[in-house]
């Protein structure tokens, strides 16, 4: 059985990142980590009932926050995903002015 810290060192920079945007927002670690576990793997990147990765996962995980935030952009919209520009300090997606 892995440590708490062994845990942290392991797992994946997604989880990572969505645990710190939920603590961010004023959640504790209690609640972060389960709530981030679960949506990951509601979305397909995690594997059932643990906090190992996908192929989906593993595709999601080797993209910078940038690339995922105009990935899923490009999706709900439909449009190429080169018509989009990344904000950092929003950590959104939005169309470029023309």
């Amino acid at each position: 059985m892995l440590s708490f810290s062994q845990f942290l060192l392991e797992e994946p920079k997604i989880l990572k990142r969505l645990v710190s945007q939920l603590q961010a927002k004023g959640m504790d670690d209690s609640k972060a980590y389960p709530v981030a576990i679960s949506q990951l793997q509601k979305a397909g990147v995690l594997e059932p009932g643990s906090t190992e990765l996908t192929g989906y996962g593993e595709a999601r995980n080797a993209m910078s926050a940038g690339d995922r935030a105009i990935s899923r952009a490009a999706k709900y919209s439909g449009r190429s995903e080169k018509e989009f520009v990344y904000s950092s300090k929003t950590n959104r997606a939005t169309l470029k002015n023309k």
